[in-house]
């Protein structure tokens, strides 16, 4: 299927749906751990990915240029990405097993008190390979099949969830069944993606693509070391506010990445971008449908913080203020993710299947690139200086301060890389809309807030539910354009439906094949 066939709303329809389904069974797999860890126990769990995003660090160099060279139609592609991404698997998984065995001996556990979490670490090892390939699989299937990316995340989650309960529940093995049904649920999503490609795995390997992406991999790997630099925020913030306060910033973003979600509403924006098959008012009305959904999400997490939390554990609900700034951390950094697609989308220096480094560097994805660095260093020198030398009230207030350096470091950044780039590039915004989105928001929000807290997992989603439903409701009355989403949405459903039904009945011969069925049957 060409790029320039995928429906553009279809396919971020099908993932936000099983992302949101996803919320739902990651609360659960989340709950099985916080309900049965201590705080310290949870930011022991969590730390063990700290280490994991180290040797994950490269993972995205080679699917970066495979969804580039599938989107513009390069043969061979898809089997030289996958032999080269497995490569690097294998040595990145050999690298992490020593160096977590010594690290683990002589860092972690006299800084814990215990040993016995090693297994679980080593164990861990594991998840770096199934990474590495669902990071590559995913980059193939983007501009191919983008609603397939749906797919694989559901079967991933139910075999995850499956997995854990029987485990943990059933065995009594709590960090061994939470990371074992990590792994194994990447291996049935690997397993997945496999059998979708498995016809493209007879086209011949192409060595002079990985010629061309080693060529560009020096600025993609400057890129990936910005990124991961970052991340060392949580090691300082680990080692110098506590186990705890680890525990509380990722209890926090366990909810906070639903409204990262929304960003999978423009996932076939990218590839089209691509193969130049996208007009500037394509662009604008995904940036809108994007806000129209990350705006109330937001909302939704800050005005119901005390609640999410508190349905974990009710020791988390402290750290409602942490919530908060995470919410806003996430919408400024749904803003900049967008942008930075847009930006990577219309360069075309390597559209002849040609990588050359200097116009890799004189592009503007090199900016996007080396921006990390900027945010990067902001974040973690005022992170250490906070902790060090501020005054700390307790775990709270150091994951509190940390949040906002986050902010502050975001907010910088995206204004170098706008400023940059506005010359360039424009993002139709339609700002009526926006401050629709806005008020429609803010008085779902002051509703949520006055309402009675809730404390219990099926009250806490049921409210969470009507106060999405109000948001609906007020913004349907006051702005024509989600009326007219509205009404878009429900045409894809229902010729989505009458799609497979034309297929299924062709399937059993009794109706010729249509120009629709056969585009379901890519679709």
């Amino acid at each position: 299927m060409s790029t320039k066939d995928i429906r553009f709303h279809y396919s971020g329809y099908v993932i936000f749906a099983v992302q949101i389904f996803s919320v739902v069974t990651g609360l659960i797999f989340t709950l099985l751990l916080t309900r049965n860890m201590n705080t310290d126990q949870y930011g022991v769990w969590t730390n063990i990915f700290d280490y994991i995003a180290y040797f994950t660090l490269f993972s995205g160099v080679f699917p970066f240029w495979a969804t580039r060279f599938v989107a513009r139609g390069r043969p061979g592609t898809i089997k030289t990405s996958t032999v080269a991404q497995l490569v690097s698997s294998l040595i990145f998984m050999a690298a992490y097993f020593p160096f977590i065995y010594l690290f683990y001996t002589f860092v972690i556990a006299p800084k814990i008190g215990t040993m016995v979490y090693l297994p679980i670490f080593l164990i861990a090892g594991l998840y770096i390979g199934t990474f590495y390939m669902i990071t590559v699989f995913e980059a193939i299937l983007q501009p191919k099949k983008p609603q397939t990316l749906g797919y694989g995340l559901l079967i991933e989650e139910i075999v995850k969830v499956g997995v854990a309960l029987i485990l943990i529940l059933g065995f009594r093995q709590l960090f061994l069944g939470a990371i074992l049904a990590l792994v194994l649920s990447c291996f049935a999503q690997v397993g997945y993606y496999v059998w979708l490609l498995v016809d493209d795995f007879k086209e011949k390997i192409n060595w002079s693509y990985v010629k061309e992406w080693f060529k560009g991999s020096t600025v993609i790997a400057i890129n990936a070391g910005g990124n991961q630099l970052s991340s060392f925020v949580f090691i300082l913030l680990f080692f110098y506010g506590g186990p705890d306060t680890r525990a509380y910033y990722q209890a926090a973003s366990s909810f906070t990445v639903i409204i990262s979600y929304s960003i999978s509403l423009s996932i076939a924006l990218y590839p089209r971008l691509l193969a130049q098959s996208c007009s500037k008012e394509q662009v604008g009305t995904s940036f809108r449908t994007v806000m129209m959904l990350g705006i109330p999400l937001a909302a939704i997490t800050m005005a119901m913080s005390y609640s999410f939390l508190t349905v974990l554990n009710i020791a988390y609900g402290v750290a409602w203020p942490v919530l908060i700034g995470l919410s806003i951390y996430t919408l400024f950094g749904l803003v900049t993710s967008f942008y930075s697609n847009c930006v990577m989308g219309v360069e075309a220096f390597d559209a002849e299947g040609k990588i050359s480094l200097l116009g890799l560097i004189k592009s503007k994805i090199f900016v996007v690139f080396v921006l990390p660095y900027l945010q990067a260093t902001i974040a973690i020198i005022l992170t250490y200086l906070a902790l060090t030398n501020l005054p700390v009230a307790g775990s709270v207030q150091a994951t509190l301060y940390v949040v906002a350096i986050l902010i502050v470091a975001q907010v910088s950044t995206f204004t170098i890389l706008y400023s940059f780039m506005r010359r360039s590039i424009g993002i139709p915004v339609a700002w009526v809309s926006m401050g629709k989105y806005v008020l429609a928001s803010a008085l779902m929000a002051v509703i949520l807030f006055l309402l009675p807290t809730t404390t219990t997992l099926l009250s806490t989603i049921a409210k969470a539910a009507a106060g999405f439903g109000l948001y609906v409701v007020f913004l349907l009355a006051i702005d024509k354009q989600a009326r007219q989403l509205i009404r878009q949405v429900w045409e894809e459903i229902r010729g989505t439906i009458r799609n497979l039904g034309q297929l299924a009945k062709r399937n059993k011969g009794q109706v010729p094949p249509s120009r629709n069925s056969a585009e379901a049957s890519e679709n």
